[in-house]
């Protein structure tokens, strides 16, 4: 992942102006860490039946991770989770204001397509990627979740609708990784299987995170934490035992699925899965 990062960095957004601090805002939460998971996981799928393809397949990996960067910023604001650290570094709005972490979440949100909008595909190709991660990343996608997550605070939920909630909100934009990596390299043969892979994976990463949010401090977590207490987070519904067996038994179901992967597949997704599979052991 360090030429990804390379590239990442060559590529900021770029926006110089008389505005004292537009650009430095875009920049920030971009170049202040972050685990690269789902970048890594299209690149893993790139690398495994087309490496030759990695290059061109940056510009993708930084499309998401542009969107996603866009949704942690909206998500950290005041009106939302109103949260003070991500990445381990002051969120935007604590850093600049309210109305700069909006616009920076906005900008990275629309610069994510025209970053896709150049990727050196055909058009056919750049159209389903377009497609894949606005679906996924938009009203249907995680938007609706967030939309759920906020309005339904200090309301609980029955478990399938949390766990709907979490599908949208976190699930289908990993899941949308995977599928993208296999729209690169024309391999629609195993698109929707990676995808509902991805679905059950973005399952599990919602149940971690649900349990770090209890069990990690702010600094060790790199984001504020133990701030769930009026969402319908997976702790709160199954309390902290409980949701520690439900992520173990989404664990095993994957790692079985991922060992049925053909040899090339599993060798790339191996080393980043095993990790984040296992998260919650930490």
């Amino acid at each position: 992942m360090e030429q990804f990062e390379a590239y990442l960095l060559a590529h900021l957004p770029s926006a110089p102006s008389f505005h004292p601090h537009y650009e430095r805002s875009l920049h920030q939460m971009l170049t202040g860490g972050g685990k690269r998971f789902r970048p890594a996981l299209l690149l893993g799928v790139v690398k495994a039946y087309n490496p030759l393809l990695v290059q061109s397949a940056f510009s993708a990996a930084l499309a998401l991770e542009l969107l996603h960067t866009y949704s942690l910023i909206h998500d950290d604001l005041p009106a939302m989770d109103n949260a003070d650290l991500r990445r381990g570094i002051p969120t935007l709005h604590k850093t600049f204001n309210e109305v700069t972490a909006i616009l920076a979440g906005d900008a990275l949100n629309t610069y994510a397509f025209e970053v896709l909008s150049h990727a050196p595909f055909c058009d056919k190709v750049i159209v389903k990627l377009v497609r894949e991660l606005s679906s996924n990343g938009g009203l249907n996608g995680m938007v609706l979740g967030q939309a759920i997550d906020c309005h339904f605070e200090n309301t609980p939920l029955a478990l399938d609708q949390v766990k709907m909630l979490h599908i949208h909100k976190t699930g289908k934009l990993i899941a949308s990784s995977l599928k993208m990596g296999a729209i690169i390299v024309g391999r629609d043969d195993i698109a929707q299987e990676l995808y509902d892979f991805g679905i059950d994976l973005g399952l599990l990463f919602q149940i971690q995170d649900d349990i770090l949010d209890v069990t990690h401090d702010s600094i060790s977590a790199g984001k504020t934490t133990n701030n769930d207490e009026a969402k319908n987070s997976f702790v709160t519904l199954l309390g902290l035992e409980n949701a520690i067996v439900e992520a173990e038994l989404l664990a095993q179901k994957l790692t079985l699925q991922m060992e049925s992967f053909d040899e090339n597949l599993r060798r790339e997704l191996s080393p980043t899965l095993t990790h984040y599979i296992n998260r919650h052991k930490e």
